[in-house]
């Protein structure tokens, strides 16, 4: 029994830690090496946040699922993640931001279209 417990917990000190990927709405598998990752708490809606500042790539996790922008600021990032009501400040600044879709992402299909 001893020798079963020390051996699991060689391989779980020797096992390789790899970068954290997520399954994102209407584009797919996205590694997040480059993401800063904030999981919030003080939400209903909102439950993790991960900018890429080099990208200006946004993901919002909600809802069990993660959603893409492109082009968001660092400005807009601090303001969404520091607002009074991040739900609400998504809903009117990010997800459905200005006609023409202003953070609107391509999908791997090459096509634009609404992240929301």
């Amino acid at each position: 029994m001893i020798r079963a417990a020390t051996s699991l917990i060689l391989l779980l000190l020797t096992a390789p830690i790899g970068d954290e990927a997520v399954e994102v709405k209407d584009f797919g598998t996205v590694d997040l090496g480059a993401y800063e990752c904030r999981d919030i708490r003080r939400s209903t809606v909102i439950q993790r946040v991960c900018y890429d500042p080099a990208q200006r790539a946004l993901l919002v996790g909600l809802g069990g699922h993660y959603v893409r922008h492109c082009g968001v600021s660092a400005t807009v990032f601090e303001a969404f993640s520091t607002a009074r009501s991040m739900g609400q400040f998504y809903a009117r600044n990010i997800a459905e931001a200005t006609p023409g879709d202003r953070f609107a992402c391509q999908t791997r299909r090459g096509d634009r279209r609404p992240q929301t």
